[in-house]
C-alpha cells in the first residue's frame, strides 16, 4: 500500500502571480485554500466555478520527469498546483477520497496542462511534458489545516498502484 506526503503548498491571492510557498493553509470546503486566488474567485479560471478549482495538486515525480525528458529548469511553485505531493499515485485518485492530515478530499479530474500556464512560463514544453501528468483537482470536503509533511492516504484505491517517475 503506498503513503504519500506533502512536500510544498503554494497560494497567491491574485490571478497571474508568482505563487508564494506557505508552511500550513486553511481549507474552507466549497471556497478552496483559504489566501488563494480561488477562494477570493480572481484565479484565471473563476468564471468558471465548480469543486474542481478548490484544490490542485502535483507529484514532485512528474515534475523531475519533466525537467529531465524536457531539458527544462522548472520549480514546483511555477506550474501553479497548489499541493507538491511525494509518492501518490494523483491519476488513480480521480473520483475517489483521500486524507491529507486531518482534511478528507474527492479527486475530482486530472489537472491537465493548459495554454495559459504555457503562456506564463513562457515555456510551450510544459504542455507536452505534462500531459496526463499535470495533477489533480480536488474538492475540499472537509475544513481543516493541511500542513507540509503531513501524510496523504487514499481512503478507497487500489493499493497496488504504483506512482510514475
Amino acid at each position: 500500500m503506498w503513503k504519500g506526503k506533502v512536500l510544498s503548498i503554494y497560494i497567491t491571492p491574485n490571478s497571474g502571480v508568482p505563487l508564494t510557498s506557505v508552511k500550513s493553509v486553511r481549507t474552507i470546503p466549497g471556497r478552496g485554500l483559504e489566501g488563494d486566488r480561488y477562494f477570493y474567485e480572481r484565479g484565471y479560471f473563476s468564471k468558471k466555478p465548480g469543486p474542481d478549482r478548490e484544490m490542485t495538486l502535483i507529484e514532485i515525480e512528474a515534475i523531475e520527469a519533466l525537467n529531465r525528458d524536457y531539458q527544462v529548469q522548472i520549480s514546483p511553485g511555477d506550474l501553479r498546483r497548489n499541493v507538491v505531493t511525494q509518492g501518490v499515485p494523483l491519476n488513480h485518485l480521480v473520483g475517489e477520497e483521500f486524507v491529507i492530515g486531518e482534511v478528507l478530499l474527492r479527486g475530482i479530474r486530472l489537472c491537465e496542462p493548459c495554454a495559459y500556464l504555457a503562456h506564463l512560463l513562457g515555456n510551450n514544453k510544459v504542455m507536452n511534458g505534462l500531459i496526463h501528468r499535470g495533477g489533480l483537482r480536488a474538492q475540499i470536503l472537509s475544513e481543516g489545516i493541511i500542513n507540509v509533511n503531513d501524510t496523504i492516504i487514499a481512503q478507497n484505491v487500489d493499493s497496488k498502484a504504483i506512482p510514475f517517475s
